[in-house]
């Protein structure tokens, strides 16, 4: 395949925010993003789950609704997420057979797993916002989960042991 031939990587952007209405509780997730110039946003939930498993659910619904391997900057209010990535814990974990630093069974593998192949597809930068500070994309995002955390058909969380 030539150069002139190949299809041009998407740039994107997303912006996530998870809630939970008590923790454990009914939890939800919001993603907005801008995919070519349109804005998308995205939310779901769980009846019984924790606020960093949607944290980082946000982050893999995100990425999951992405049609072709893109250029993403992930803009996320968990320190939980992005430390992680870009601490490498999450590398640490798979090399230590998903133990944390206290010997003890990394919490939510499931998710973590989830993840992995979605940041071999795209090329991702994780970014930090503070929370609750007047970004309109990630004021946007906690309404989205909140509202989520708040509907009544709410499915279970498979992943969590509640």
């Amino acid at each position: 395949m030539t150069e002139e031939t190949k299809t041009p990587r998407m740039t994107i952007t997303i912006h996530t925010d998870g809630a939970c209405l008590g923790n454990p509780g009914p939890g939800g997730y919001g993603a907005v993003m801008d995919v070519d110039g349109s804005r998308i946003e995205l939310s779901g939930g769980c009846r019984l789950t924790t606020n960093n498993r949607m944290e980082l659910l946000a982050v893999i619904e995100a990425l999951e609704s992405l049609e072709s391997p893109s250029d993403v900057t992930l803009i996320t209010d968990s320190r939980y997420v992005h430390d992680a990535i870009e601490k490498k814990w999450i590398v640490s974990w798979q090399k230590k057979g998903w133990l944390n630093a206290e010997k003890k069974p990394v919490k939510n593998q499931d998710l973590w797993r989830r993840l992995i192949p979605l940041l071999k597809i795209h090329a991702i930068k994780f970014c930090w916002v503070r929370g609750h500070t007047g970004n309109p994309d990630n004021e946007r995002c906690d309404i989205l989960a909140k509202n989520a955390a708040n509907r009544r058909d709410l499915p279970a969380d498979s992943g969590y042991p509640g």
